[in-house]
């Protein structure tokens, strides 16, 4: 018999955040620090607008695009928040989740060989959507001496006559990093001189513990390059509503629009009724989660610097992304060790690109209680290793 699979397919390796919870879930006493998931639930009047929605037979197919009612609470969303205009007919769709909104991204812009430049460490999906959308995509290392920000420099070197989109992964996932207004401007400079077009993933944008987050779509000449990609997930605790959206210019949008059409058809509806709620109404609720996470970043910083473990501070997001260079053994071998002797699961930092070695991604997206007793359980992993390293038993 042939063989029935894609050979592209087959060379994707599958995601290495799941490795580790498909093991913890059947670990008993396991803790998990592994998956991107708020501990918080769904804000209640989120919740009973779908309730609600449901209960008035609200059941049938949107828009391809999605609601239009959503799509104008985008639009203000976005002027509010960020000082952009996009408009809510032409340049605005509703998608499941952001990861739909990557792919159909990719999709729509790549032919056969364009390169897709991918910054990494960085979330897992960038580069399978670029392979399965006939891309190349092209690694760019970043370092935690830069704070993993994207530089200029980085970017320069990297690009090519092939190179037509630079994905910009900002608040980082897994490293927490930030892009500040003077970082973006000196990327667009480049963007433009290249002729490139920019895949903006703002999913953490609500996540920041400084300032405020800056899209560089909002940046001179920016927008008409720039597909910007966020959703609900994060910054709204709506994880399984599975509902995001992407913006971008109508001749960009179009095409996202038809793949989307063929492959999906819309998004969830009662979802889309309790995001309309969300966009209106979750500004405390935003701020409260914030807050909170504030804190288990303070307090995750401490314990680290306590067993001496090295960890940049991370501006956004809620992720750390601790060094284990010093102990001498791969970031896959450390936590499958913790996971084993203490119980303990993180992500290796090799799940996000080969520059994530000797790093671990750990989120504080868990409650204080769940913090406490996973940081001392890898504090004794740690003090266990550090006694072989000098000699102790």
């Amino acid at each position: 018999m042939r063989d029935p699979l894609s050979k592209t397919i087959v060379t994707i390796p599958p995601s290495g955040i799941r490795k580790f919870f498909d093991i913890v879930s059947e670990m008993k006493d396991a803790i998990s620090l592994g998956v991107g998931e708020p501990d918080f639930d769904t804000p209640w009047h989120i919740r009973e607008e779908g309730i609600y929605s449901l209960e008035r037979g609200r059941t049938f197919y949107t828009a391809n695009a999605g609601l239009r009612d959503l799509r104008v609470e985008i639009h203000n969303y976005l002027e509010r928040r960020c000082g952009l205009s996009y408009d809510p007919d032409k340049e605005v769709l509703v998608t499941v989740g952001g990861s739909e909104a990557i792919d159909l991204a990719m999709r729509a812009m790549l032919d056969p060989g364009d390169e897709v430049l991918v910054p990494q460490p960085s979330f897992v999906s960038y580069v399978p959507c670029t392979v399965l959308a006939g891309g190349v995509a092209v690694p760019i290392p970043l370092e935690e001496k830069d704070e993993f920000r994207l530089t200029a420099k980085k970017l320069r070197e990297k690009i090519t006559p092939k190179s037509k989109i630079l994905v910009l992964p900002f608040p980082g996932n897994p490293t927490g990093a930030v892009m500040r207004k003077e970082h973006l401007e000196e990327i667009a400079k480049v963007v433009e001189e290249h002729d490139l077009f920019v895949l903006s993933d703002e999913i953490y944008g609500e996540l920041t513990y400084g300032e405020e987050h800056v899209s560089i779509a909002s940046l001179p000449g920016m927008k008409e390059r720039t597909v910007l990609i966020n959703g609900f997930s994060k910054a709204f605790a709506m994880t399984g509503w599975r509902l995001g959206y992407a913006c971008a210019p109508q001749v960009i949008l179009k095409q996202m629009l038809k793949i989307h059409q063929f492959a999906i058809m819309c998004a969830p509806t009662t979802s889309q009724y309790a995001a309309i709620d969300a966009m209106k109404n979750s500004d405390e609720d935003v701020k409260h989660m914030r807050e909170s996470y504030d804190q288990r970043r303070r307090y995750l910083l401490h314990a680290f610097e306590e067993m001496g473990l090295e960890c940049f501070e991370p501006q956004g997001a809620f992720y750390a992304f601790p060094s284990i260079k010093r102990f001498g053994m791969s970031s896959d071998e450390f936590a499958n060790r913790l996971l084993q002797e203490e119980k303990v699961a993180v992500v290796p930092g090799t799940a996000f690109g080969d520059s994530g070695e000797g790093y671990l991604r750990i989120s504080y997206a868990y409650s204080l209680k769940s913090l406490k007793e996973a940081l001392g359980r890898l504090g004794r992993f740690v003090e266990r290793l550090d006694g072989k390293n000098n000699g102790g038993q």
